[in-house]
């Protein structure tokens, strides 16, 4: 291949897919902490934070600033390379999974298809379990590198809960893989916009397993025992501030985010609008629709994590592990026999 008949255009596509995809993530996280802060203040009856600019909304923005103006400490105690490369890992890792998400249907502009998919790679599911394992890294860095000991404790408690977790989450998957017969996350959301009914429809009990061990995986309550005050002092990243900190919060709402995302493409049809025909309309329309019917999908789960957040108390950690080990791997396990009993029926 010469330099000349190298695809520029696609690549310069890629890039900007990318840069927008990342752009409006980290948008969204800003704001996803405004609208936890306002849905506790509802559940609770309290206004909320509603001082910074009109009805609060600058509220995020200022945040931020704070965060980033705030004063860089490193204890003089701890590992300073893994201490800056804990919160960098955690943050990289979580951005990492959007780039197998089919956000829509192809875009036609200036006389090309342009796919709203980054990568449209066959095994994308097992990249999302990989890159959403390297996050643990992330948080056990830190927790080791910061040499103190209510921090390791922490990061243990977050990789023990993570492999618990993620097993039962994998054998969730392995049953609606069973029913789809693809790891392709495009592929998966495209069965279900061509007249299919929702995988949620063939795997209701999967879904659930799924949603609580991403709730598990993302340290969300009542799973929050990595960043239990009253136990910890505050968690693996006790000894952290500015926007070391900041990459640490937001990595929590950014795997939110992401896991609602890919909870949305593989059991709720993904960027498919019920009962809409999308041949009625040009295709550049199509598919704003199917990214303005994914990001409200999106919302309705990160609104159902918050919801939980502010519901539920905070298991004990015997409780959590019990939870992980005897009930949701045997219930993942059955749904997986289950399962394959019912497309041997259908053989």
């Amino acid at each position: 291949m010469t330099l000349h008949s190298f695809d520029w255009a696609f690549v310069i596509e890629k890039l900007i897919l990318i840069i927008i995809i990342v752009l409006t993530t980290l948008l969204i996280t800003l704001y996803t902490t405004f609208g936890e802060r306002k849905v506790a203040a509802i559940l609770q009856d309290r206004p909320g934070p509603n001082r910074v600019g009109p009805f609060g909304l600058f509220q995020p923005l200022a945040d931020g600033l704070k965060l980033i103006m705030k004063e860089e400490i490193i204890p003089t105690a701890a590992s300073k390379w893994l201490f800056i490369l804990g919160p960098g890992l955690a943050m990289t890792a979580s951005l990492m999974t959007s780039a197998v998400i089919p956000w829509s249907t192809d875009l036609h502009l200036f006389g090309r298809t342009i796919a709203l998919q980054v990568a449209d790679v066959n095994i994308g599911i097992l990249y999302v379990f990989a890159v959403v394992s390297m996050s643990v890294y992330g948080i056990m860095i830190g927790g080791w590198a910061s040499n103190n000991k209510f921090s390791l404790m922490s990061a243990l408690r977050a990789a023990s809960q993570a492999i618990s977790y993620e097993i039962a989450m994998g054998l969730a998957l392995i049953a609606l893989l069973m029913t789809t017969g693809t790891l392709s996350l495009k592929t998966i959301v495209a069965d279900q916009v061509s007249g299919h009914w929702w995988n949620v429809v063939y795997q209701p009990l999967g879904f659930i397993i799924f949603f609580i061990c991403a709730m598990a995986e993302c340290n969300r309550t009542p799973f929050d025992l990595p960043e239990a005050e009253n136990e910890l002092n505050f968690g693996y990243h006790q000894e952290y501030s500015s926007m070391k900190l900041g990459f640490y919060l937001f990595a929590e709402y950014v795997n939110m985010i992401m896991s609602s995302t890919i909870m949305a493409s593989m059991y709720f049809g993904g960027y498919d609008l019920p009962f809409f025909d999308e041949s009625t309309v040009a295709p550049n329309i199509a598919a704003m629709i199917g990214i303005g019917t994914l990001l409200i999908k999106i919302v309705l789960f990160v609104f159902l994590f918050m919801w939980i957040r502010w519901t539920i108390p905070r298991f004990r950690y015997d409780q959590l592990m019990n939870l992980g080990w005897k009930t949701m791997i045997p219930l993942a396990l059955f749904n997986m026999l289950l399962t394959g009993a019912m497309i041997l029926a259908k053989l």
